[in-house]
């Protein structure tokens, strides 16, 4: 069983910053692709990819935050965080961690998602 468990959502000012922190856990063997999507008020089931990071470190944000967030993640403690600055009201969602995970070496790639953190930047 793998479970990702995120932390460091809130409430913040617009302008303000948080960091969330996602950090997995269970069988690894290894873990490719890390990354943050979330779920927008009014916007139904879509999630919106906000930054991944592959186990390379090539980072991928959307236009909308970058130059604002900055994603990163430590292999050795299998955990990824998000950086948010500059954080505008329409930042305001449910973000969810996204990790790619094999449990053996014999076995592919999964997706496993957390269970989502509750961003809301008041104006």
């Amino acid at each position: 069983q793998v479970q990702l468990v995120e932390s460091g959502g809130g409430l913040v000012q617009s302008g303000g910053s948080l960091r969330l922190s996602c950090a997995a856990s269970g069988r690894i063997f290894r873990i490719n692709t890390m990354g943050w999507y979330r779920q927008a008020p009014g916007k139904g089931k879509q999630r919106e990819l906000v930054a991944a990071i592959t186990s390379g470190d090539v980072t991928t944000y959307a236009d909308s935050v970058k130059g604002r967030f900055t994603i990163s993640r430590d292999n050795a403690k299998n955990t990824v965080d998000l950086q948010m600055n500059s954080l505008k009201p329409e930042d305001t969602a449910v973000y969810y961690c996204y990790s790619e995970i094999g449990s053996t070496w014999y076995q592919g790639l999964f997706d496993y998602w957390g269970q989502g953190t509750q961003v809301t930047v008041s104006s």
